[in-house]
């Protein structure tokens, strides 16, 4: 057991959870929730390793057929503790007025509604023996999703860089946020059916 919770498509995804609190301290360099030009290339580049050993894992396990109960479990948790812990710290970045702040925040709270939701509905219906696949449009809103944050954790920097940098980032977030509303009820939906039948 021990041999195949320390396989090396797990210990991508743990090395994805502990990215987590990585991001966090970029924008606690300077003791305090700041984040100059330095601490957003850092988160940047933090958060893009740790996206990428989301396609890795996943990959790796079936490949090399390697997967398991603890990669299952923990895969999805890393994924949504990343996510929210990004958008959680730029909605809260208010120093420099280029995070998610306004009417953006809305599409946060969407995207931080639905990852609780089907989490929910996934853990009742495991009660029940009930597996909800996950589609190729929810593959594409993570992948939207993550794009968005990556522009975003850039920000201020990036508009230095490439001036629009900012605003692609919110454009790409209420994509992301649309989609999640489509996929969320489209789970929800499917999910439905079963909770009905009991």
């Amino acid at each position: 057991m021990a041999q195949r919770a320390f396989n090396l498509p797990n210990i991508l995804t743990y090395a994805r959870i502990i990215a987590v609190p990585l991001v966090v301290l970029c924008f606690f360099l300077e003791g305090h929730l700041k984040s100059s030009d330095f601490a957003r290339w850092s988160a940047l580049a933090i958060f893009l390793l740790a996206s990428i050993t989301d396609y890795f894992d996943g990959y790796l396990a079936r490949a090399w057929q390697q997967t398991s109960n603890i990669g299952k479990m923990l895969d999805p948790i890393a994924d949504k503790l990343l996510v929210s812990t990004c958008l959680l710290l730029l909605a809260a970045d208010t120093d420099r007025h280029a995070g998610i702040a306004g009417w953006s925040l809305w599409a946060a709270i969407i995207i931080l509604c639905r990852e609780i939701l089907v989490s929910g509905l996934r853990e009742y219906l495991a009660a029940l023996k009930v597996s909800v696949p996950v589609t190729q449009l929810a593959k594409w809103k993570t992948t939207i999703q993550m794009v968005a944050i990556a522009f975003l954790l850039a920000g201020p920097a990036g508009d230095k860089i490439f001036p629009l940098t900012t605003q692609t980032g919110l454009v790409l977030l209420w994509i992301a946020a649309l989609v999640t509303l489509y996929t969320g009820y489209d789970y929800f939906r499917a999910g439905l059916k079963h909770i009905m039948d009991e």
